[in-house]
This record gives C-alpha cells, sequence and structure tokens, in this order.
C-alpha cells in the first residue's frame, strides 16, 4: 500500500466535508459519545459507495448522466434540508442531554443518509481509488482492502472533530449567543456544500 494512497486518503478524510460538520455538531450538541456515533453513522454511508464500486455500479452511476444528477440533487436537497433544521435548532446543533433510543436513531439516520447521497464519494472510488490498483493484479481483492483502509481513516479522523467537539461542548454551551452563532456558521456551511454539490461535474 503506497504512502501516496495513505497521504492522499487522509487529506479527503480530513478536509471539512458534510460527514465532518455532521460529526463535529453531534459533538458540540450531544457530547462524545453522539459525536463517536455520528463518526461511525458517517463510515456507514461509505460502504454502498464501496459495494457499488466493486460490483460495477459506480461506474454506471459516472457513465450515466441521468442518475448522477438524480443522485447530486438529491444529495442538495438533504443538505439545504440539513441547513434549514440547523438554522431552525432542530439539525446538528440541536442541544439534547437525552441519550434516548429516538435520539441515537436520529444521529445514525442523518450520519448514513449524509454520505450515502454524497456522488463524491462515488466519484471517489470509481475513479480514484483504481488508480492504486497494479496492473495484473488481483483488482477486485486489492479495491476492497483500499476501500477498507479508506474507511478506517474516515471513521478515526471523524472521530478525532468528534473527541474535539466533545471536550468543547461544555465551554460553548454556557454561552448561548456563540451556539447561536456557530449553528448560523454550520447552517451556511451547509448550504455551501450543497451550492459546491450542485456544481459537481462527472
Amino acid at each position: 500500500m503506497s504512502w501516496s494512497f495513505l497521504l492522499t486518503s487522509f487529506v479527503i478524510c480530513a478536509t471539512p466535508g458534510i460527514g465532518a460538520l455532521f460529526t463535529m455538531g453531534a459533538g458540540l450538541a450531544r457530547g462524545t459519545r453522539a459525536g463517536l456515533l455520528a463518526a461511525f453513522a458517517g463510515t456507514l454511508g461509505t460502504i454502498p459507495h464501496a459495494v457499488a464500486a466493486l460490483t460495477g455500479l459506480a461506474a454506471l452511476l459516472h457513465a450515466s448522466g441521468v442518475a448522477f444528477q438524480a443522485v447530486k440533487y438529491a444529495g442538495v436537497a438533504y443538505l439545504l434540508w440539513m441547513a434549514v433544521a440547523t438554522w431552525r435548532d432542530t439539525g446538528a446543533l440541536h442541544v439534547d442531554t437525552e441519550s434516548a433510543p429516538t435520539s441515537v436513531r436520529s444521529v445514525l439516520t442523518t450520519g448514513i443518509t449524509a454520505n450515502l447521497l454524497n456522488p463524491k464519494l462515488t466519484l471517489f472510488f470509481v475513479a480514484f481509488l483504481p488508480q492504486f490498483v497494479p496492473a495484473g493484479s488481483s483488482s477486485l481483492p486489492r479495491m476492497a482492502a483500499l476501500s477498507g483502509v479508506f474507511m478506517v481513516m474516515t471513521f478515526l479522523t471523524f472521530a478525532v472533530y468528534a473527541v474535539a467537539a466533545g471536550a468543547l461542548r461544555d465551554r460553548v454551551l454556557t454561552r448561548p449567543q456563540l451556539v447561536a452563532r456557530i449553528r448560523k456558521v454550520f447552517a451556511a456551511s451547509f448550504v455551501a456544500l450543497s451550492a459546491r454539490l450542485a456544481v459537481q461535474q462527472r
């Protein structure tokens, strides 16, 4: 496994995107446990993309303009919904001190859906990973191994965000004005991500 793959994967994982933002929001609003749950959910959301790449569905999505646009705009709509929910204090930064099953399901569902509707991940698995599969080697096991490494890196990177956000939680929640400002920043970030996704090309 090359260092270039590990370094590039780390940069992709560490660059703040929807998964990282949701993880940080969950950690700030609900604590480290919820943040780690969000990190796990975001990682689970990458599995369908990896499976699609391994089975050839990602190549079909990449080749079909209609399919790509459908997934892309579903992702745009979901990001905008998250922006509105966050702005209204019912989304990623909704303060919830309970550990009820409903809260757990909410974090899991939102985290998985966020990455599931991210066509950039499909492009990553279909366009990026094959570059690190040596010619003449058994491509399927190699792709599966690289996908597994990427998912582990995704979880570990998001977990760092979760722990950091959870550590700052008490300091942040004692300052309501700061919470309101952070919520607006997160909402604006989701809007910015949706705009960037809207212009994403295959």
